[in-house]
């Protein structure tokens, strides 16, 4: 720049303020260039500064010339400005549209309510089902009859016409061959009594709904005594409860029976010492056995068995002296013959010889002219019918 004269002008002093003021205030398209590139050069998502306001209200400026007017807090449309209430709602904005939600069906909701259980229930239900058409047809399924009315033979209604006692073992074993005859361990038994017996006073209405009516005492031999079998009392009252029991010979509908206490019966149920009952039933195979007498009418109960059972028994001597009662009241009321096991496991015939076994192979060798499979081996029953 030239003066008047021609000659270049020196700038003053002035001139120099002006211009650095000029170039210390960039203007205001540099600041936006300069904003475009820092927000560049920012990592994406990172959100732009915002300057820190100052007391007083307005911005400060620390890069900002002495004297020059303060900066006020930018507008919401400026650019590269970020909201200063982010919660706001965007305006210009399309909103983002949100992703369909899936109706459930009905067993989704129940999967997903119950989870595991849910897949147990059918197959709980499937094996119920199962369960119960196997059950239909098992009791639909005849049952054999070994395993529910064990067979009691031929009836004889004559029977007390015979002189000899009925059910005495015939055949020639001893207990040494035969080791399930053998009498168990057990309480005190008269071995001699007096050969006479006395009826227990007691009698009952009858039992049973058959036109056949069989009438019977309940005795004890003297000489006895009552502490070994408990009592007269109790010994008939075993007598009546178990021949008032539908498993007993009233089950089939063929017989019934009273007990009175005086006049003829049709037989006496009579608890007999030892040495009486070999008289009576004999002794040729040297085991402790039972019988009916027809002469005298007597069902002979040896008191020796009474009071220790029999092996079959396992000790489970009620058991065993109902088996006595039903097996030897079978012989007078005409069943005469014994009958052997009639199929494996099954429960054993009442008229089964039990006292020495339930084993045909045991209880053959008593019996020569049994006919049976000697390998079939059955489980001791004391009843006729036993599913009565």
């Amino acid at each position: 720049m030239s003066t008047a004269g021609g000659g270049p002008r020196v700038p003053g002093p002035a001139g120099e303020r002006s211009t650095d003021r000029r170039a210390a205030v960039p203007s205001e398209r540099a600041r936006t260039r300069e904003g475009t590139r820092s927000s560049s050069r920012r990592a994406p998502g990172q959100a732009a500064r915002t300057p820190r306001a100052s007391q007083s209200g307005p911005i400060g400026d620390r890069n900002a010339t002495p004297g020059a007017a303060p900066r006020t807090r930018p507008g919401d449309d400026q650019p590269l400005r970020a909201h200063w209430d982010p919660t706001a709602a965007d305006v210009g904005r399309a909103p983002m549209p949100r992703p369909e939600r899936k109706t459930q069906s009905a067993l989704g909701r129940f999967l997903h309510t119950y989870g595991w259980r849910a897949y147990a229930i059918p197959v709980l239900v499937v094996l119920t089902v199962l369960l119960i058409v196997a059950t239909v047809r098992d009791s639909e399924s005849p049952t054999p009859a070994s395993q529910t009315t064990p067979g009691t033979g031929v009836r004889n209604t004559n029977v007390n016409a015979a002189t000899t006692a009925i059910g005495a073992p015939t055949g020639g074993a001893t207990a040494t061959v035969l080791p399930a005859g053998q009498l168990p361990a057990g309480g005190p038994f008269t071995e001699v009594g007096r050969k006479s017996w006395r009826t227990i006073p007691g009698t009952t209405g009858v039992v049973g709904n058959a036109s056949r009516v069989y009438t019977y005492t309940v005795e004890a031999e003297n000489g006895l005594v009552p502490q070994d079998y408990g009592s007269d009392a109790i010994f008939a009252k075993l007598v009546d409860a178990t021949l008032a029991n539908p498993k007993s010979w009233t089950g089939d509908g063929k017989v019934a029976f009273r007990r009175i206490a005086s006049g003829n019966p049709d037989f006496r149920i009579s608890l007999t010492s030892t040495g009486t009952t070999r008289e009576l039933c004999g002794y040729q195979i040297k085991l402790e056995s039972s019988c009916y007498y027809p002469p005298e009418a007597r069902v002979t109960l040896n008191e020796a068995r009474w009071v220790r059972g029999a092996v079959a028994y396992q000790g489970d001597d009620l058991l065993y002296r109902q088996y006595q009662i039903n097996h030897e009241v079978g012989h007078a009321i005409g069943y005469e013959q014994h009958e052997p096991c009639e199929a494996e496991g099954a429960l054993a015939p009442v008229m089964m010889q039990q006292s020495f076994g339930v084993a045909n192979s045991e209880i053959m060798a008593l019996d020569p002219d049994m006919r049976a499979d000697r390998d079939l081996v059955c489980r001791a029953n004391p009843w006729p019918f036993p599913t009565r």
